[in-house]
């Protein structure tokens, strides 16, 4: 097993961080604390992340919950052994 504890977030996905609520950003940085302390499979035990594959156009990618209306959407880079986020969405409500 592999175990991945490194984690990048890109341009993009900072300048996303830039305007969401500060709890979001934090949340997202107890998340990339968490993966390079423990690594990404202990972490995606974490029921609060809600870390789940995407379908459709993002196939491929992850995503974990951050708030109600808030994800982070990653890749694995498997070969370097790191997480790498993309994103940082705002959510449609859904209605169940």
């Amino acid at each position: 097993m592999n175990m991945i504890k490194r984690v990048v977030i890109t341009g993009s996905a900072k300048k996303d961080l830039r305007r969401v609520p500060a709890a979001v950003a934090d949340k997202l940085h107890a998340w990339v604390a968490a993966v390079s302390l423990v690594g990404l499979d202990e972490v995606r035990r974490i029921r609060g992340y809600d870390d789940h594959s995407l379908k459709g156009g993002r196939k491929g990618q992850r995503a974990i919950r951050l708030s109600l209306l808030w994800r982070a959407i990653y890749t694995l880079e498997k070969d370097e052994l790191k997480v790498q986020f993309v994103s940082v969405n705002e959510v449609t409500p859904h209605k169940y």
